[in-house]
């Protein structure tokens, strides 16, 4: 007693020789602070006495060890997976994965949680006597409530915890029913309980009692009320309360006639779980006595503490476990560094997997484009089952509505839509249920940052949460929520790592094929520029005397200089030379670098292929009359993209240069050869000495190359079959308006086609040679697949068919000519003569075809 005054020694000793009022004034004053100090203090070092050991039933000293006792089970191996888990079992509040910082990014960490105790309260602690018992027996009766309490002190496991507690009330109050109810929440933090004992009687092991799960709706029925009120009840007639349900009893055939029901509470005093006894087992009218009534509520005001101390050690395990698969995933992420296709993939089967979803899709932001996405990755929860090959999306990506995910990527905020139907903030959920929303129910969408995370560069959205065990949808959760936000954080490395490595890869595969493209080719030798210009200078050919404005035009006759001097006339007689003052030593020596940027060793598509097509275009300018439609920069565009339209072909088509692994393959997903034609033209464009651009204004410049650029591509036959539906329509419904940019557009990509292919129109002695060289060209590409790639070829390529020529010849002007030379036709009456002369050489072909000929010709139009 050091530290109070004289007087407490006295009242010390007065307590010591009063047991009696000692017990009563600490039953009735003692805060439940006070209680846990003198039970931290004491319990490690009480013995248990001889009559409280003794006074313990058989089934506790027979149960086996449990708690931190046991053997904790092995844990995997670094290198095993965790096993495959559902978002369902973490449906309750966890802590939150991550956490916004003083300036609102994204963290992992966070403060310590600060726990705010509540002020001390009154608690109750009941000996075990009456006023008329003798002190003895009450010492008696609280030493076997502190051994009760410190055998379960130490359990953190909640089924072994509960399982000990209904023995200890057995040996308490001694009836014949008990259940035990634990207060659970879900992520919405909506209060229900779960019952983890359940009409269990004396006898039960540890496995019978524990297969229950049934859950009961807060503040209904007896336990309801209790956990809602936090007050107990002791029915004396179950029947006689209105809250008691009798259903159970109906089943089971039980009687129920007395209930005794306790809260149990944490240190917070805050309802933890409800323990029921039901039907005393002796005494009158197998009641429940208040003797009964206090001893219960004595030990479970332990056992609360306790058992709020083995949820908090499930729940975190429980974190621990979904952070553990929080790493798991990223380490599945980062195991794909090098194609954005594998890794979104395998994000989306992850998401899918883990967080029962229908539909995961991927939107990657388009890094120029604010409002627009470069790319979608859509996958389904059927795929999961299926094989690893990536399904054709391009059908389904088309249905998807990207207005979720634009929100979510302008807001940088994620977004939880339980009810899409139902949802009136935004305008599309509204629309026609064709649109392609009508399958969704539930939505979440969030953004995928990078690595600063001030910019968003992905959006991730799932569709229609699956319950496990009805299938039925409902609405995604806040731990949904939590854990996408979450994991997004690693998507974002993720994917901003593989973009880099693409970059990398692209970076490096250009490189590639730059040193391999300069290492052959070289810029035109200026004593050659020089020749041209002199020869220039003193006479060039006109027009007519090189027959360049006849559609019937071959370069049979004519010598490699005369085409360069002929390609010369044809600048200077569009003008082109006069209206954006060309150097005429610049357009020698760009002409001349063209010129020297074709192989010599493909059969075809070289030099002279290129001048062909440039003569058609200037005969379709000249004498199809289309000179005075089209503007001097759209002439001049489409005068340089036909000369350079096959810049450094390789003598195979872009499906080879795929199948090979070709470096070209890396840098174009479509395609591959035409951009490839054009990065040369640009190359060519910017060299020293043959910029024949240079008089242009910034804003002509740009509009020349953009112009060149699409015409370049439109030279790729896969690019024609999807855009001629529309040209044919527009011509056939004559709605062509030669106002209308895009419609101009779409005329000067169907002018190259016409061009490239215009072969196919030529008289039938050149059509025939230069179907000789179309062969020749097409049958080295398919004896290099069979040497190279080890498959076979198709008809088109293979050697052995030859005899097949002719019939093919009569397809592909079927199904590429016939009808795009009716409509230049249409356009301008100047333009029949390509018509006629296709239509001659499809007779002339479709005889041989007939004939059985083997002329070992290809169309001459590719």
């Amino acid at each position: 007693m050091q530290g109070f005054p004289p007087e407490s020694e006295r009242m010390e000793a007065w307590l010591d020789d009063n047991v009696d009022f000692a017990h009563s004034y600490f039953v009735r004053k003692a805060s439940r602070e006070m209680v846990n100090a003198w039970f931290a203090e004491r319990v490690h070092s009480i013995q248990p006495s001889r009559e409280g050991s003794k006074a313990l039933p058989e089934p506790l000293s027979s149960l086996p060890p449990s708690g931190p006792t046991e053997a904790p089970s092995p844990s995997p191996a670094p290198s095993t997976p965790t096993r495959k888990i559902s978002a369902s079992e973490f449906d309750r509040p966890l802590r939150p994965i991550v956490v916004k910082d003083a300036e609102g990014s994204l963290t992992f960490l966070s403060d310590t949680e600060r726990v705010q105790m509540p002020p001390p309260t009154s608690q109750k602690l009941s000996s075990g006597e009456g006023p008329d018992e003798a002190g003895g027996r009450g010492g008696d009766r609280c030493a076997r409530l502190l051994e009760l309490v410190r055998d379960v002190s130490s359990h953190l496991d909640l089924t072994a915890l509960c399982h000990r507690i209904f023995l200890h009330t057995h040996e308490l109050i001694a009836a014949d029913r008990y259940s035990l109810f634990l207060v659970c929440e879900d992520s919405s933090n909506k209060k229900f309980l779960v019952s983890r004992l359940f009409d269990v009687a004396e006898g039960s092991t540890l496995e019978e009692a524990s297969n229950s799960g049934i859950r009961l709706e807060w503040n209904k029925g007896i336990v309801g009320h209790v956990a809602a009120t936090g007050q107990p009840l002791n029915i004396k007639n179950a029947y006689e309360d209105p809250r008691f349900n009798a259903e159970v009893d109906q089943i089971t055939g039980y009687k129920t006639q007395s209930i005794l029901c306790m809260p149990i509470k944490n240190h917070r005093d805050e309802v933890v779980g409800v323990a029921q006894a039901i039907n005393k087992r002796c005494g009158e009218n197998s009641t429940f006595t208040e003797q009964d009534e206090k001893d219960f509520s004595s030990y479970l005001a332990f056992s609360g503490i306790v058992l709020h101390n083995a949820q908090l050690y499930e729940t975190s395990q429980l974190e621990n476990r979904r952070n553990q698969v929080l790493l798991d995933l990223a380490s599945l992420i980062f195991e794909e560094q090098q194609s954005l296709e594998v890794l979104l993939r395998k994000i989306a089967a992850t998401i899918l997997s883990f967080m029962q979803a229908q539909e995961c899709t991927v939107f990657i932001a388009d890094g120029e484009t604010s409002n627009a996405f470069s790319s979608v990755f859509h996958m389904e929860y059927e795929e999961l089952a299926g094989s690893m090959e990536f399904p054709n999306r391009d059908g389904d990506v088309s249905k998807i509505n990207y207005m979720y995910a634009q929100y979510v990527k302008n807001t940088m905020e994620p977004l939880n839509i339980p009810d899409v139907t139902k949802d009136q903030r935004f305008p599309w959920t509204s629309e026609n249920p064709d649109s392609g929303n009508y399958h969704v129910k539930s939505l979440l969408c969030t953004p995928i940052r990078n690595g600063k995370k001030d910019k968003v560069i992905g959006v991730c959205q799932l569709v229609n949460k699956m319950d496990e065990a009805t299938g039925e949808i409902k609405a995604f959760n806040r731990n949904d929520m939590q854990f996408l936000e979450a994991f997004a954080i690693f998507c974002g490395l993720g994917i901003q790592n593989t973009q880099m490595y693409e970059t990398v890869e692209r970076a490096m595969a250009k490189q590639e094929v730059t040193l391999e493209v300069l290492s052959y080719h070289a810029s035109a030798a200026e004593e050659e520029a020089r020749a041209l210009q002199v020869t220039a200078a003193a006479t060039i050919p006109s027009a007519q005397s090189l027959r360049l404005q006849e559609f019937s035009f071959s370069d049979f006759d004519l010598s490699d200089a005369e085409t360069t001097q002929a390609t010369i006339r044809m600048f200077v007689d569009l003008k082109l030379v006069q209206n954006f003052q060309m150097k005429y030593k610049n357009l020698c020596q760009w002409i001349l670098s063209v010129k020297k940027n074709y192989r010599k060793n493909v059969a075809y598509h070289n030099w002279r292929h290129a001048f062909n097509t440039s003569q058609c275009m200037f005969a379709i300018l000249r004498s199809g009359g289309l000179q005075n439609n089209l503007n001097d920069l759209e002439i001049l565009a489409l005068m340089i993209a036909t000369l350079s339209h096959d810049l450094d072909h390789r003598g195979v088509n872009n499906s080879f240069i795929k199948r090979s692994d070709h470096p070209l393959a890396q840098l174009y997903c479509h395609s591959i050869m035409e951009h490839h034609h054009f990065d040369q033209c640009l190359m060519i464009l910017n060299s020293p000495g043959s910029q024949i651009l240079s008089g242009l204004s910034l804003d002509e410049y740009k509009t020349t190359l953009k112009m060149i650029e699409k015409a370049i591509l439109a030279t790729d036959l896969a690019v024609y079959m999807k855009r001629r539906a529309e040209f044919f329509e527009l011509t056939k419904n004559s709605q062509f308006v030669w106002e209308i940019d895009c419609h101009r557009d779409l005329l000067r990509s169907m002018l190259m086609t016409a061009c490239d292919i215009s072969a196919i129109t030529k008289p039938w002695p050149v059509q025939k040679r230069i179907a000789e060289l179309v062969a020749t060209e097409f049958f080295e590409q398919g004896d290099k697949e069979r040497r190279e790639l080890n498959i076979e070829p198709i008809d088109l390529m293979n050697r052995e068919k030859r005899d097949k020529i002719p019939s093919m010849q009569v397809s592909f002007i079927d199904a590429i000519c016939t009808q795009l030379y009716e409509t230049l036709a249409s356009m301008s009456d100047s333009c029949s003569p390509l018509l006629e002369g296709c239509r001659k050489n499809r007779q002339n072909w479709k005889l041989l075809a007939e004939q059985g000929d083997e002329p070992g010709l290809l169309n001459g139009g590719l």
